[in-house]
């Protein structure tokens, strides 16, 4: 299974090349925290891929996502390719 950790938001952005190379070469899952607070995933995309796929996987991604995710919410939800064909 891939690494995770966990990253400062400022520390990311100062830091993003290397993350990148991390995240593509090692399939190094990052946790980004603002204010102490878990705020988004970077991972590659075949690890993500990956996620969609393998049920089990997807389960315990859902249990981390949930266990840190914040109170409020951001953003519209992306449509997917079989959502658009339906």
């Amino acid at each position: 299974m891939a690494a995770t950790k966990s990253i400062a938001s400022t520390e990311a952005q100062n830091n993003f090349g290397q993350i990148l190379n991390d995240v593509i070469q090692n399939n190094t899952r990052y946790i980004i925290k603002r204010r102490n607070l878990s705020q988004a995933i970077i991972l590659s995309l075949s690890d993500f891929e990956q996620l969609l796929t393998n049920h089990t996987e997807q389960r315990k991604m859902v249990n981390v996502v949930r266990e840190l995710a914040p109170i409020y919410s951001l953003g519209e939800e992306i449509e997917t390719q079989s959502e658009s064909i339906a």
